[in-house]
């Protein structure tokens, strides 16, 4: 990695550490804590959580006929969903140790925590244990592939990519062959030496 790349790469991380310093911050003066992974609010937020909350037959006369049309192939995903989890699971469990990569923790990614919003009805907390465990399972699932692609084939596409899991930053350009045979056992050692 050229020095330029380097110097950007430790600005854009301690940006990302002062990210989570103000979103620590935010939380604070949401005036909510958690204890043994539990969300406890103040109760003077709970009851104006109550307060806020609009009703489910409220809810559902505005909103629209198509939205409740689509609601089968919303909730049709959950199946694959499903699937994909336990296939993702089973390849860490089997390949993970045989190559030496640390495993990648299912809970650090997956987050079904809105249901205790008291400004939630019924309805919108089922969706959000629904969008908690699919686009947290997808966190999941991208991290495992990234540390898989990491340790197989570390090489940056030729052209920049819309999105790219954390550990791509760290792999070889694209047509550095010498990098890729100089640093390919580093990246692997990087992944052996991980704790999440």
């Amino acid at each position: 990695m050229s020095e330029t790349l380097e110097k950007l790469q430790a600005r854009l991380n301690q940006l990302e550490e002062e990210i989570e310093q103000e979103w620590d911050r935010r939380r604070e003066a949401m005036a909510f804590r958690l204890e043994h992974n539990r969300v406890v609010f103040e109760r003077e937020v709970r009851e104006a959580h109550r307060r806020a909350r609009v009703g489910f037959w409220t809810f559902m006369s505005r909103t629209r006929p198509l939205f409740v049309l689509t609601t089968p192939f919303v909730y049709g995903l959950l199946a694959p969903f499903a699937l994909l989890d336990l296939c993702v699971t089973l390849y860490q469990a089997v390949c993970f140790p045989v190559y030496k990569i640390a495993k990648v923790k299912r809970a650090d990614h997956i987050s079904i925590d809105r249901q205790h919003l008291a400004y939630l009805n019924g309805l919108q907390k089922l969706n959000c244990i629904y969008c908690g465990y699919c686009n947290g399972l997808l966190s999941y699932v991208r991290e495992v592939a990234g540390r898989t692609e990491q340790y197989w084939c570390p090489i940056k596409h030729s052209r920049r990519l819309k999105a790219q899991h954390r550990h791509y930053r760290d792999f070889v350009d694209y047509a550095d062959a010498e990098g890729f045979i100089a640093q390919t056992e580093k990246l692997r050692d990087a992944l052996r030496q991980m704790k999440d």
